[in-house]
């Protein structure tokens, strides 16, 4: 079932970025406002191997605003058989590196920070920190749980493949997706002790061009998140055979332990003409955008605690009332969702910093303007 987008808009592109990307703008569906939904995402990639690779190059060439790659691997001669990112020069090299090379030739505006480690329960936060959604293309199963279980805890989509031999299987998994959608987690797929010791590339081959296929399709379900197009694969699992050249779906339904588990309830909004009396009624603000951001600006007496810093420990806050702000609302519900799993009584600004600057020079004019016209009928009772 279609999906809202994922992502609020920037408010524009760069001349170079809209003409580059122009053979987007004109998709029925996707269109100029799709185009400035990508430009305003942040992908994390976790892996930059035989699936990774294709991802960043279809990602960057898509025009995404900002992605994370992260892998602790150097190239190595044997991985330019699949991985198509890389070059004989890159061999001996941080894997990372090449993500950064190709997206600065494929759109420059693309931002890329190149993080070479090794995705753990301890590091998840910092790593995913600002993600929108994550994509997994790493290549043991061990590591395929760490980036799940960070996912849960970020509540963030997951768009997750696999390739081995001659098959792929490529899936989403969310743990709060929208109201009404059900939420399907990787152990819905393969339950807790189900998986035995898997053989590794090395040890049974994987199909070079498959991967490509496979990177494609993942790289194709985070754009459709983003922008709030298509039938994302969150419930179907689609499994590829290259050999027969077929491809097959598999619903994914939440196991019972998914199903009866209870959901946090999503957090109410709030009007700006509403602000005043939250803050009267002892409200506080908590402002989850970066530090460049509020750099430009917050509204006064707000808290400024990023939203990562938000998501990787919203029990660390304060319980109470507390109205969240971003710069149009979509973090401010992230953050608010969170924050009422951990017992405070959040709700979100509707339209954030945005509404209320729209709200505050609205007023500014209809003070001018009542000013105006006393000032005319003061002016015509002394003459």
């Amino acid at each position: 079932m279609p999906l809202p987008p994922l992502v609020e808009p920037v408010a524009a592109l760069s001349d170079a970025e809209s003409a580059r990307t122009a053979r987007h703008q004109v998709l029925a569906g996707l269109g100029e406002i799709g185009q400035r939904r990508l430009r305003a995402a942040h992908v994390a990639v976790v892996g930059a191997g035989g699936l990774g690779a294709p991802v960043v190059l279809a990602l960057a060439a898509a025009g995404i605003g900002e992605i994370t790659v992260i892998d602790d691997d150097d190239v190595e001669l044997s991985n330019l058989q699949r991985q198509v990112m890389h070059r004989g020069s890159d061999v001996g090299r941080p894997k990372v590196d090449s993500a950064v090379r190709v997206a600065a030739d494929l759109s420059p505006e693309t931002l890329v920070h190149a993080k070479r480690a090794r995705l753990a329960s301890g590091n998840a936060a910092d790593l995913l920190a600002g993600a929108d959604l994550v994509i997994d293309g790493t290549d043991t199963f061990e590591t395929r749980l760490e980036v799940a279980a960070a996912t849960e805890r970020l509540g963030i989509p997951l768009v997750w493949g696999v390739i081995q031999e001659f098959a792929a299987q490529v899936t989403i998994f969310w743990s709060s997706p929208p109201q009404g959608t059900d939420a399907v987690v990787l152990s819905d797929l393969y339950p807790a002790g189900s998986v035995g010791e898997l053989p590794t590339c090395a040890a049974v081959g994987v199909f070079g061009a498959l991967c490509l296929q496979a990177g494609s399709i993942l790289a194709m379900e985070a754009i459709k998140l983003i922008t709030g197009i298509g039938d994302p694969l969150l419930g179907r699992v689609l499994v590829i055979d290259a050999l027969r050249a077929k491809t097959a779906e598999v619903p994914l339904r939440p196991s019972r332990a998914t199903a009866q588990a209870p959901q946090p309830e999503r957090a109410p909004h709030i009007a700006v003409a509403d602000l005043e009396a939250e803050i009267a009624a002892g409200a506080a603000l908590l402002d989850v955008r970066e530090d460049a951001e509020v750099a430009a600006g917050m509204i006064p007496g707000a808290q400024h605690v990023p939203l990562a810093r938000v998501l990787a420990d919203p029990a660390a806050l304060d319980a109470g009332r507390v109205v969240v702000i971003c710069q149009v609302g979509a973090r401010a519900r992230r953050a608010a969702d969170a924050l009422r799993a951990a017992g405070a009584d959040a709700v979100v600004l509707a339209g954030g910093m945005d509404a209320w600057t729209g709200f505050e020079s609205l007023d500014l004019r209809h003070s001018e303007v009542d000013g105006g016209k006393m000032s005319d009928s003061n002016a015509g009772a002394t003459a």
